[in-house]
């Protein structure tokens, strides 16, 4: 295995101190911040500059700010039209500003999805056909690049729109010029579970790719986010794709939110088969 990129302890927790006291006890290498709606409060906007502030002095300056995945229980979607959406538009927008405001000022990073899935039919749907709904979803992505520039990327879906493991979407995305975070469950579920196709996409994409979320998947339909080592991914052939320039974190499920313990073990997992290859 050469060039493989050795891992980095990337770790993912809420604002609450206690998920936060709990990822510094390891000294991470990468900090992602997974915020929520109640951080877009003036109270919870200055908690989270105060966490940002906590996880710089104990820890490390590679932080990245998870956009909020919701807004009064529907999933934060671009492809939302903005005319039957308008405070699910502005809540995106909004939030965005306050996560890049704090990227600027602190050198970090926000990382906004491009799509998700449960809810991207609905919203396709209110479009004359897929490729306007698409174009809607790239047209605001190049808005926010250029308010971002290189403190924002974007993450790929398991959706129609804004997804890896296709060459020709692959394709239509590098054109653009983003920078981009690859989810591996998400492309590997795209794959359908196949390693071969997983890898070209790795390989088609690294130079582009600025962090990671490494996580396992069994390639089903089912979104299941598993401990490396418990899914179908060849970690072995995956590792040398991954760009060494990248920062990363192990986005797995958590049997306690409090407790790290999943994403520890997946991190020793993938240290394990880099030392072995060297």
């Amino acid at each position: 295995m050469i060039n493989s990129m050795k891992p980095l302890l990337g770790l993912k927790a809420g604002t609450e101190p206690r998920q936060v006291s709990d990822r510094l006890k390891y000294s991470p290498d990468v900090f992602e911040f997974f915020t929520n709606e109640n951080d877009f409060t003036p109270e919870g906007l200055k908690r989270l500059e105060y966490d940002i502030q906590w996880v710089k002095a104990d820890a490390t300056s590679k932080i990245v700010l998870h956009h909020p995945m919701r807004y009064k229980n529907e999933f934060t979607e671009l492809v939302a039209p903005e005319k039957k959406f308008p405070k699910l538009h502005k809540f995106i927008y909004q939030s965005a500003e306050n996560l890049l405001q704090f990227a600027f000022d602190y050198n970090i990073q926000v990382l906004v999805h491009g799509s998700y899935a449960r809810h991207t039919q609905f919203f396709i749907d209110m479009y004359p056909n897929l490729e306007n709904a698409r174009q809607s979803v790239f047209d605001q992505l190049d808005e926010l690049a250029s308010w971002g520039q290189e403190h924002i990327m974007f993450e790929n879906s398991i959706s129609p729109i804004f997804y890896y493991g296709n060459t020709s979407e692959e394709n239509d995305i590098l054109e653009r010029g983003y920078r981009l975070a690859f989810d591996t469950s998400h492309c590997f579920i795209k794959c359908r579970g196949d390693n071969k196709l997983f890898q070209n996409s790795l390989e088609h994409l690294k130079d582009k790719v600025v962090h990671y979320h490494l996580v396992d998947s069994m390639g089903g339909k089912k979104h299941d986010s598993l401990p490396l080592g418990q899914g179908r991914i060849d970690w072995a052939e995956a590792l040398p794709l991954l760009n060494p320039k990248a920062t990363s974190i192990y986005e797995i499920n958590l049997s306690n939110q409090a407790d790290a313990k999943e994403q520890v073990e997946s991190h020793k997992f993938l240290s394990n088969l880099y030392e072995r290859s060297k």
